[in-house]
C-alpha cells in the first residue's frame, strides 16, 4: 500500500480553507492509499516514510519562501517530491515571468523593483504593484496615476520586508473575459475555470482580498491552450511535474497572456470539478509508484 502525504499548512489568520483537501484525502484511501494530510512545517513528521509527498495547500509558503524551499529541499532528500523541488524553487519568485518571456512565452508585461530601485512608476496608464513572492493577491494593489503617493508607500512597505516588487498595466480584459485558470495533472489537461476581477479599485494592499471570485466552469479555447501548453513546455524540468495551473488573461489585442504560472500549490478546485477526483487519485497512485 503506497504511503501518500497531501502536504498543507496549519490553520492561521488569512490562510484559507483547503475545501479539496478531505475528498482527496478520502477518494485516495478509497483506492487503497495509505494517505494523510500533513504540515510542511510540522517538526514530527517522518517524511521518509512516505513514498510521496504532493504540496497542496501550502497556502503560508510566500511569507517565509526560504524557509519552505528549504523544507522543499529536505523533503525531496529522502522521499519523492510533487512537484520536484527546482521546479518549486524557481516557481516561488514571479521573477520567472521574465524567463518565460525570454522564451517567447506571450506574458503580461512586467517590471520588477528591487529594494533600493526608484520607483518609476507608469503615469499614463492603470497599473498593478505586488511582491514577486505572493499567492491569492496578498500585499496587492491596483492602482490610477493619481494615485502615484500611495503606489510609492506601497512599494516603501514592500521594500521595508525585503520584497521586491513587480509593477505590471492593470489588464483590463480581466473586468470583461475573466481570468481564466487551465489545470493540468499528469501532463495533460484536466479542466479549467474562471474567475472575476481580484482588485477592486481603491482597495488597500493590505486588506484582505477574495482570491478566486465568481469562479465557474470554463471551457479553454484553442489560443489559451496554445498559450498554457507553450509556457510548460519552457519550464525545466517539465517532464517531471505532476501538477500545474497556467492562469491567463487577455492583453490589450484580445490574445491570452500567462498572468502566473502555478507550480507549487495551485488551488485544484477539485469541490467545482468533482469528475476530476478520479482522474488526479489516479495520476498521484502512478507517480507514487514509479
Amino acid at each position: 500500500m503506497p504511503r501518500i502525504a497531501l502536504v498543507t499548512c496549519a490553520p492561521g489568520p488569512g490562510i484559507a480553507e483547503d475545501r479539496d483537501l478531505p475528498a482527496l484525502v478520502r477518494a485516495l484511501a478509497e483506492a487503497g492509499a495509505g494517505a494523510s494530510a500533513e504540515v510542511w512545517d510540522d517538526g514530527g513528521v517522518d517524511w521518509a516514510g512516505f513514498d510521496l509527498a504532493v504540496i497542496r495547500s501550502t497556502w503560508d509558503y510566500s511569507w517565509r519562501a526560504d524557509e519552505f524551499t528549504a523544507w522543499a529541499a529536505r523533503c525531496a532528500a529522502v522521499t519523492r517530491l510533487a512537484n520536484p523541488v527546482d521546479v518549486v524553487r524557481w516557481n516561488t519568485d514571479k521573477r520567472y515571468l521574465g524567463d518565460l518571456a525570454a522564451a517567447g512565452v506571450p506574458v503580461v508585461d512586467t517590471r520588477y523593483l528591487a529594494p533600493g530601485n526608484a520607483p518609476g512608476l507608469p503615469d499614463d496608464h492603470e497599473y498593478v504593484v505586488k511582491p514577486t513572492s505572493g499567492a491569492g493577491a496578498r500585499l496587492a494593489a491596483r492602482y490610477t496615476p493619481d494615485e502615484h503617493d500611495t503606489a510609492v508607500r506601497h512599494l516603501r512597505h514592500l521594500h521595508a520586508e525585503g520584497l521586491t516588487a513587480m509593477v505590471q498595466p492593470y489588464v483590463r480584459g480581466i473586468d470583461t473575459a475573466g481570468e481564466r485558470a487551465l489545470q493540468f495533472f499528469g501532463g495533460s489537461l484536466l479542466h479549467a475555470s474562471r474567475k472575476g476581477p481580484v482588485l477592486a479599485p481603491g482597495t488597500p494592499y493590505d486588506q484582505r482580498k477574495v482570491a478566486h471570485p465568481g469562479l465557474t466552469e470554463w471551457t479553454p479555447g484553442t489560443a489559451e491552450l496554445a498559450v498554457a501548453e507553450r509556457a510548460l513546455a519552457a519550464v525545466s524540468g517539465a517532464p517531471e511535474m505532476l501538477y500545474a495551473r497556467v492562469d491567463l488573461v487577455d492583453g490589450e489585442d484580445g490574445r491570452p497572456r500567462v498572468m502566473e504560472l502555478e507550480l507549487v500549490e495551485p488551488n485544484l478546485f477539485l469541490w467545482l470539478h468533482p469528475e476530476s477526483v478520479p482522474r488526479v487519485v489516479e495520476e498521484i497512485l502512478r507517480a507514487a509508484a514509479r
